[in-house]
């Protein structure tokens, strides 16, 4: 019961052929169908966009804060671990002890550099002078000598003093 090479091709591989003739079909279909039903008509208000009803206005060119471009990474890079914990937790009982280790390292250097990024204040949304009006001279221990030479020569201290 032997089949030539061509004929055992053709058998095993002819329901996907069918598949893409009627799935490229549909398409043309498709395609055809709304071009003759489409509308023709052409003009200033036919090519406007419709959000609506409302007429748009001003530019779509908005400038956003650079925070939620941040935000938006920050978020990449800690659901992707979110990913890795999962493959994980679904291997436990087959990674034992290492995997629990290498899971715990895992972790722990992401919460380092979560610390990191509350700390350089990458997740504070507040306005760099609100942020500089609540530090206190007098009662924040600022290590930098360059910083407290600034908050001296600033116009909070000179607010304060007065």
């Amino acid at each position: 019961m032997s089949m030539s090479t061509s004929t055992e091709v053709i058998a095993h591989h002819w329901a996907f052929a069918v598949f893409l003739i009627v799935a490229i079909g549909l398409c043309c279909v498709m395609l055809l169908g709304a071009w003759f039903l489409g509308g023709r008509a052409k003009g200033r208000h036919k090519n406007t966009p419709f959000e609506s009803g409302i007429d748009s206005v001003g530019t779509a060119r908005l400038r956003l804060s650079a925070k939620f471009y941040l935000v938006a990474m920050f978020f990449v890079i800690f659901d992707v671990e979110a990913l890795y914990l999962y493959a994980w937790s679904v291997s436990i009982r087959e990674s034992g002890w290492v995997g629990f280790v290498e899971a715990a390292i895992f972790i722990l250097v992401l919460l380092a550099g979560l610390v990191y990024l509350v700390r350089i204040g990458a997740l504070d949304w507040t306005p760099a002078r609100s942020r500089r009006a609540q530090i206190n001279p007098e009662t924040d221990s600022l290590t930098n000598r360059h910083t407290q030479d600034a908050l001296k020569n600033s116009d909070y201290s000179k607010a304060a003093s007065e």
